[in-house]
């Protein structure tokens, strides 16, 4: 079987890309050979008509970095996302699904401003649907309101040009957006479960998401949430574009 969905990776730490990939693949409902695994930090990205779905992860990086300190690898991961961002908002391009650091390369991208003034603590958030969202193809079938799961740095207080609003929340505003009919981007990450996600918080413990000191209680904040609809729209994507 030939794979139609493109997990794209954008983490440098080997641990946590993997452990991204599988919840990507769990919550798309597909098997491994279903969809295949890009490392973007070491690797070209492929010609974009491999695919018909591409699923953007999250990164440490992030798009307000000061460019004198982007590493070689940042840069190359920040063209080759641009250029798929692009692809995707093209009427034939392939379908794609920007998350977490991704909706900023998308945003950017399409003419909106990213900045550090909207960033979220991690853990559980609340995220209300748009008039826009309930009636997505995508989105639509979720609960109008629902707790995902983020933790970033850098957000938008509006939309890109052109998209469309489909959820938004209390600290960051822009939760998620649609741009045309291929093009998608969530602030928050809708693959992870709770116990993955604490799984990844071990992982960036000292990355400035939170205080070290404070995992344990972030982590039990994390496992007691239901976090059930926001995977419903990777797997609401890979039967749409890939099924």
């Amino acid at each position: 079987m030939t794979a139609r969905l493109l997990y794209v990776c954008v983490r440098p730490q080997r641990g946590a890309a993997d452990a991204e990939y599988e919840s990507f693949r769990t919550a798309a409902g597909v098997s491994a050979e279903e969809m295949d695994a890009l490392d973007l930090v070491r690797s070209p990205l492929p010609a974009l008509d491999a695919y018909d779905g591409y699923l953007v992860g999250g990164s440490p990086f992030n798009m307000t970095d000061p460019e004198s300190t982007k590493t070689d690898e940042q840069k190359h991961v920040e063209a080759s996302l641009a250029s798929l961002a692009s692809a995707a908002a093209a009427d034939d391009g392939p379908a794609a699904l920007f998350t977490c650091y991704g909706i900023g390369i998308a945003t950017r991208t399409l003419g909106g401003e990213v900045s550090r003034a909207y960033p979220e603590d991690t853990g559980p958030t609340v995220v209300t649907l748009t008039p826009e969202g309930e009636r997505d193809p995508l989105f639509g079938g979720l609960a109008t309101r629902f707790t995902a799961l983020t933790a970033h740095k850098e957000g938008s207080a509006e939309p890109p040009p052109g998209t469309v609003l489909l959820a938004t929340g209390e600290a960051a505003a822009v939760q998620a957006y649609r741009y045309g009919d291929r093009l998608y981007a969530t602030q928050f990450h809708p693959e992870a479960s709770t116990r993955a996600f604490t799984e990844r918080m071990a992982i960036y413990r000292d990355d400035g998401y939170f205080a070290s000191a404070d995992y344990d209680v972030l982590a039990q904040r994390v496992l007691a949430a239901s976090v059930t609809e926001p995977m419903r729209i990777v797997r609401a994507f890979a039967q749409r574009f890939a099924s």
